[in-house]
């Protein structure tokens, strides 16, 4: 017996051993015919997990989702689920820090005045209180060290990192090299352990600089309006993301911390992952790394149901921008639900870009300048959203009824029979394409989990599409669409809006880039398994052939069965200056079979769109779609191309449209600064910008003069692509048969103009805006295109001022807090006779100006030398050669624009040979011959009276400009 005891014990012992060494199975759910074949599984703590594997390029889509956003926020605290993905970016007890245990006193001192400033209704007592702020902020940040979760991102190779917020959630995303995962992990959850709310006030001013920058934005304005009319009861409604000026300005970090605790919990928090991925090896490490967080209760959102609209609502918003009216449909089901099947659907019956009652109806009969329709899936609602802007003389009002028109026509059922059907192939289609970015993959996944969306119901969306029936769009319509309506009319004039988050006093805080934690120390050393660069062989992917005398460039699509054909002409708006209006007035003409709106129907039954498109130096008129219609795509195609009627209402309304859209663009702040602003700068009065049809030249046009130009553009020499899976003895007898012809084609003409870029001088050109920012751009013309000199731009564009890494971010936005957006490039041109310029660019509050360009300048003078910094940048170039894969839909068009640069292959194998060899020094000699002791032209966009015009004439001749002189009319 004694025995028998000794044996059962001995095997007893062998299985508690077994059990402890072996090794932890994770199950996992997913869904049948996925077309992402996602897999998500539930660690025991609650965190969700979803993964998709897409094995393009060693790169992997991050994602981490927190099911917290701004309809979360305290009614006394909006703006806060905003602000802490702010602070999310500042480090931990373990890094971001050279001595927490000092820093932690001092940010504790800081913690509690905020309390007392936020109770503080006295201005005089509440600047006193500020002043102790920013004189502890300074003394705290001495312990600290900016941007270190930046510079480990960057150093392991990741790309677009960054994180917003929105209505339900809050989303952290990066894409990093797939051998950089684990030390991913390793940073994310040291991250999300427990954040430390480090140089607080000075970030607190770039979301000051955010709130500015919404309130100066018109269609910002009216968005927030219309939903404040959609939802008076939900915070959809009644908080917005950013939060209220009042708010802002009394911020506290105790309530941060508190929804933190609260909402920042992994069983309501998802990671999703889509790209290279092994999944049982990442599932055991994300448990390894999050497994030991602890879950909590979350409290439930309630809200109390809003009440039935019964009378359109009516709101005004005032702002520079062009006019236009929006009208808003609460729906009562949101994510999940019937309702937003329909609301999706329906959507696309109004406006699709093709074949929509707006879109034929309304666009393609050019009755106004551009109408659209989107839904809005939420959790708890949703809405459909319709828009649009008038022609010249038209009024909202009549832009209205013209919407309102193509609902009653849906509640009639006043659409073709085919079309839900054609919608489910176009979107069908759509998701062909998209799921070849692991962003989009992503994004789905983050949404599905936010909405509390079983996964099931993603994948069979268009299942459940299929099945609704035309009654059922009907009763939908008829149900949600009356005159319960939210109209926004967003009108041309002086904003109502005077509010704006005044600017405090803050004294520059120390970065300490030269630092480093040792967790981060850890990080950079961490022994990673290298992947090897892949350069692309223009030689070996692409197929060159001929027909006839026109070459035929070709690559092939291994993933779908999507295709694209091109043709390339060579002459452009340089060329002719009609080409960019004929390019326009090409969708809106018929054939002699069909009417322009029946060819828009025709490519839109079998998910093909086709395409004219004008630059300075060329055309290109392509068609897309799926492949199994291309032989009917490309005949449809030709025929509309050298078929195409003239229609001399058609061109009379384009121009008119046309003369419209340009007074517009000089009421759009983007358009000015961007382009004609920017176009100054470079060219002078005279430019590629400038160089367009007069408003009498517009007039004079002929309707079949411009159609004859059309019809005439293939019989030059151009140039055909073809991307798509079918091989070329399949497609190329397919383009002969239908394009081919034995005519013998001529030589595009020379271009009849030309532009030489300006050299820089000490001059600042100011355009007067209405606007509580200024948009500043500091250019100099330096030499003209240099190959040679690749490797060290990149280099110094890395380490200076591309990211939020860079010196240039850290010295102006991170450390003196004067500019939301602050950057500086050495830029490329597009052709070899054009110019590389240093381009720098800030967007700040107008009362920052001065130190705000003094700064810059300063920056643009002195070379900052920070070697841990650079180390990390020139790793961070390393690291994205080597996973960095060229989509292959991008092959063609990539070897083309190397084409025209004097070169016909891979840059890249340039730059990665070159870095080994580059240093600080060599960095720093650059900067010196190119950057340093130039002329700057100063464009400045901004509110002449808020602008500090003394420090503008430091930096050169102050010249006022107006629209006239930027945009030549």
């Amino acid at each position: 017996m004694r025995k028998l005891v000794l044996l059962y014990l001995l095997c007893a012992s062998i299985q508690i051993s077994f059990a402890q060494t072996a090794p932890k199975t994770y199950t996992y759910s997913s869904v049948p015919n996925d077309p992402l074949n996602v897999r998500i599984y539930q660690l025991q703590n609650g965190l969700t997990v979803y993964m998709s594997i897409y094995k393009a390029e060693p790169r992997i889509q991050t994602a981490i989702a927190v099911r917290a956003g701004s309809k979360n926020d305290p009614k006394d605290a909006t703006g806060l689920a905003h602000y802490l993905e702010h602070m999310l970016f500042k480090g931990t007890s373990q890094f971001g820090t050279k001595d927490y245990a000092t820093e932690k006193k001092y940010l504790d001192e800081i913690e509690k005045t905020f309390e007392v400033y936020r109770k503080t209704t006295d201005e005089k007592k509440r600047k006193a209180i500020y002043r102790t702020i920013d004189s502890l902020s300074g003394i705290a940040a001495k312990y600290a060290i900016a941007n270190e979760y930046d510079k480990m991102t960057a150093a392991i190779g990741g790309q677009g990192d960054n994180a917003y917020t929105w209505v339900e959630q809050t989303v952290y995303i990066t894409d990093i090299p797939s051998n950089q995962l684990n030390n991913w992990l390793a940073i994310q959850a040291e991250r999300f352990r427990q954040p430390v709310l480090r140089i607080f006030h000075t970030e607190l001013e770039a979301v000051y600089e955010e709130k500015n920058i919404g309130m100066d934005n018109d269609g910002n304005q009216a968005f927030e309006a219309l939903l404040e009319g959609l939802w008076q009861k939900h915070t959809y409604g009644t908080q917005t993301t950013i939060g209220t000026v009042e708010h802002l300005k009394n911020p506290s970090i105790t309530e941060i911390k508190k929804y933190y605790n609260t909402h920042y919990v992994p069983n309501n928090m998802a990671i999703c992952l889509s790209g290279d991925i092994d999944p049982d090896k990442t599932i055991r490490l994300i448990d390894e790394k999050f497994g030991s967080y602890a879950p909590k209760p979350v409290p439930s959102f309630t809200f109390s149901p809003e009440d039935e609209i019964k009378a359109p609502i009516v709101k005004t918003v005032y702002g520079p921008n062009a006019e236009n009216i929006m009208l808003g449909y609460r729906i009562a089901g949101g994510a999940g639900t019937t309702d937003a099947d329909l609301a999706l659907l329906v959507s696309k019956i109004l406006s699709n870009d093709a074949a929509g009652l707006i879109d034929l109806n309304l666009n393609q009969k050019q009755k106004l300048l551009g109408g659209n329709c989107m839904p809005m899936v939420m959790k708890d609602y949703s809405c459909m959203i319709l828009g649009g802007s008038p022609k010249e003389g038209q009024t909202l009002d009549q832009v209205k009824e013209l919407l309102l028109e193509q609902i009653e026509k849906l509640k009639k059922g006043e659409f073709p029979d085919w079309l839900p059907n054609a919608i489910v192939n176009n979107l069908k289609a759509e998701e062909m394409d998209k799921v070849r970015s692991n962003m989009v993959r992503t994004e789905a996944m983050v949404n599905s989990f936010v909405t509390h969306t079983n996964w099931a119901q993603e994948v069979n969306t268009y299942d459940r599409l299929e099945k609704i029936t035309k009654q059922q769009i009907m009763d939908f319509t008829k149900k949600y669409f009356s005159n319960n309506y939210v109209a926004v009319y967003k009108k041309t004039g002086e904003s109502k809006n005077n509010e704006k988050v005044v600017k405090p006093q803050i004294t520059p805080v120390e970065v300490n880039r030269n630092d480093q934690s040792p967790f981060v120390k850890t990080i950079l050393s961490a022994s990673i398994e290298t992947i090897q660069p892949e350069f692309v062989d223009f030689k070996k992917e692409i197929k060159k052939s001929s027909l006839n005398t026109l070459e035929v460039l070709s690559c092939k699509n291994t993933e779908n069965d999507l295709f694209s054909l091109s043709y390339r002409i060579p002459m452009g708006q340089m060329h002719d200056k009609r080409l960019p209006i004929a390019a326009g007035y090409f969708s809106y003409l018929g054939t002699t079979k069909y009417t322009a709106e029946q060819l828009q129907e025709e490519f839109y039954k079998i998910a093909c769109t086709y395409n004219m498109a004008c630059t300075e130096d060329e055309v290109i008129i392509s068609v897309s779609g799926l492949n199994k219609y291309f032989e009917k795509a490309l005949t449809l195609f030709e025929t509309t191309l050298n078929d195409c009627k003239p229609d001399k209402e058609a061109l009379d309304n384009l121009v008119l449209d046309l003369l419209k859209v340009r007074e517009d663009n000089k009421l759009d702040k983007g358009f000015i600064a961007q382009n004609a602003l920017r176009s100054y700068g470079v060219y002078g009065p005279k430019s590629p910008f400038t160089n367009i049809l007069s408003e009498e030249e517009l007039k004079k046009l002929d309707a079949v003069e411009l159609t004859t130009l059309i019809k005439n553009l293939t019989s030059y020499k151009h140039t055909i692509s073809y991307f798509g899976p079918s091989e070329e003895n399949i497609f190329l007898p397919v383009v002969t048969k239908i394009h081919g012809t034995t005519a013998q084609k001529k030589d595009a003409p020379a271009p009849t103009v030309a532009f030489t870029e300006k050299p820089s001088e000490k001059e600042v050109f100011v355009i007067d805006y209405d606007m509580k920012q200024a948009e500043i751009v500091f250019l100099n013309r330096d030499l003209k295109f240099s190959k040679e000199n690749i490797p060290a731009i990149s280099m110094f564009n890395e380490y200076y001022g591309a990211g939020m890494s860079s010196i240039v971010f850290q010295e102006i936005r991170e450390s003196k807090a004067l500019a939301y957006s602050a950057g500086a490039r050495y830029t490329m041109p597009r052709e070899l006779d054009k110019h590389h310029y240093v381009s720098a660019r800030l967007g700040t509050q107008a009362d920052k100006l001065p130190e705000a360009m003094s700064s810059m300048m300063e920056l643009l003078t002195n070379m900052t030398e920070a070697e841990n910094t650079f180390s990390a940048s020139k790793e961070s170039i390393l690291q994205q050669i080597r996973t960095n894969r060229m989509p292959r839909q991008s092959i063609i068009p990539n070897y083309l624009a190397a084409k025209k640069l004097g070169y016909e292959y891979d840059i890249n194998k340039d730059i990665y040979a070159a870095l080994p060899a580059l240093n600080l020094q060599t960095t720093k000699e650059f900067f010196n011959q190119h950057i340093k002791g130039k002329n700057y032209t100063i464009l400045v966009l901004g509110k002449k009276d808020l602008l500090d015009i003394k420090t503008l004439e430091k930096y050169g001749k102050v010249n006022y400009l107006t629209l006239k002189d930027i945009f030549g009319y």
